[in-house]
C-alpha cells in the first residue's frame, strides 16, 4: 500500500509567531516537537489532516502519550496549548490539524488515495475472476462476463476465501457434518460468523482433519446429547478453535472407565459434572 512518506516544513517555521510562543511556555521546546510529530502523524492518517489511532479509534492523551512517548501531562500541556493557539482542532473525539490543505501538499496525498483506491479495485477484480474460475456453483453460476462485473463492489473490504468457497472444501465438511443426524447444515455462506471459522479451521488444520474431528462426534454420547442438560453440539460451536481443538483430540470421546480411571479425584462428581468442570462445556448456572 502507498504510505506519505514527507510532510512540508517550511524553512522559517521557527520565526512563526506562534512557535516563538509556544517555545516560551513550560515544556515549550516539547511542545513544539509533539506539534511536528503530530504533523507526521497526520501525514500518515493521509485523512485530511485529522490524527487516528484507526479509522475507528480515535487518540486520547494517554494513548497520544504512549505514541509519541512523552509524558501524559506534557501531552496534555500541549494539546490545550494547541488548541489555544488554534494549531489543531477537536471534531468529537479527533484531533485534526487545522488548516491542513495551506501546509500540506494535499494534491500529492489525493494521488496517493487515489492510486490505493484503484489498487484495491484491480486486486478485487482479480479475487472475482479466480473464484469464477475455479467453477464455484452458485446461484449465480450462469452469469455473463457483464453480469461478473457488475457484481464487483469497490467499496467492500470483505473478500471471500477461494479456500473457503471452493466446494471442493466446503461441500465435503457439510455432507459429513449432515451424516451424524445432528442440526443440519444447509450452507456456509460467505460474511458470515461461520463462514470465517471455517476457513480458519481449514487454514490451520486441513481438510482431513476438519473431516476426523467432525467423524469422532459419532463416538462421543456427551456431544450429542446425553447430558443432564440435553445440550447437543452444533457446528458453530464446533468450529470455534478452543472447542474444536478439544474435539479433534478426542477429549469428548465416550470413554467413562478412562474417566474413572484417570487417576483424578471426582469428589463424588457425576460423569456429566465431570466434563463439564474438565472441558468447560457449561458455566455454573448450567447454561452453554
Amino acid at each position: 500500500m502507498a504510505e506519505v512518506k514527507w510532510i512540508k516544513l517550511t524553512t522559517d517555521m521557527f520565526d512563526n509567531r506562534k512557535i516563538r510562543h509556544l517555545r516560551k511556555l513550560p515544556e515549550g521546546n516539547n511542545i513544539v516537537l509533539i506539534w511536528v510529530m503530530l504533523l507526521t502523524m497526520a501525514g500518515k492518517c493521509n485523512a485530511g489532516g485529522m490524527i487516528f489511532l484507526t479509522e475507528n479509534i480515535p487518540y486520547n492523551s494517554k494513548l497520544l502519550a504512549e505514541e509519541v512517548d512523552f509524558d501524559e501531562r506534557v501531552v496534555e500541556l500541549a494539546l490545550k496549548a494547541l488548541h489555544e493557539l488554534g494549531m489543531i482542532e477537536t471534531d468529537g473525539d479527533y484531533f485534526t490539524i487545522s488548516n491542513w490543505k495551506e501546509h500540506q501538499n494535499v494534491e500529492g496525498m489525493e494521488r496517493i488515495r487515489e492510486q490505493n483506491r484503484i489498487r484495491k479495485q484491480n486486486q478485487r477484480a482479480k479475487q472475482k475472476l479466480a473464484i469464477e474460475e475455479s467453477h464455484v456453483t452458485s446461484r449465480d453460476s450462469h452469469a455473463t462476463d457483464i453480469d461478473i462485473d457488475k457484481d464487483i463492489d469497490i467499496e467492500k473490504d470483505n473478500t471471500v476465501s477461494i479456500d473457503t468457497v471452493r466446494s471442493t472444501k466446503v461441500q465435503p465438511v457439510i455432507e459429513e457434518w449432515n451424516k451424524l443426524n445432528l442440526q443440519k447444515v444447509i450452507s456456509v455462506n460467505a460474511g458470515t460468523t461461520r463462514n470465517t471459522l471455517l476457513n480458519a479451521r481449514l487454514k490451520e488444520y486441513g481438510l482431513e482433519k476438519v473431516l476426523e474431528a467432525i467423524r469422532s462426534i459419532d463416538k462421543s454420547s456427551y456431544l450429542k446429547g446425553q447430558n443432564k442438560n440435553g445440550w447437543t453440539v452444533t457446528f458453530d460451536w464446533f468450529l470455534k478453535p478452543n472447542n474444536f481443538i478439544k474435539v479433534l483430540e478426542g477429549n469428548y470421546l465416550d470413554k467413562g472407565r478412562e474417566v474413572e480411571q484417570d487417576g483424578e479425584d471426582r469428589k463424588g462428581e457425576t460423569t456429566d459434572q465431570y466434563y463439564a468442570r474438565k472441558y468447560g462445556i457449561f458455566q455454573s448456572n448450567g447454561s452453554k
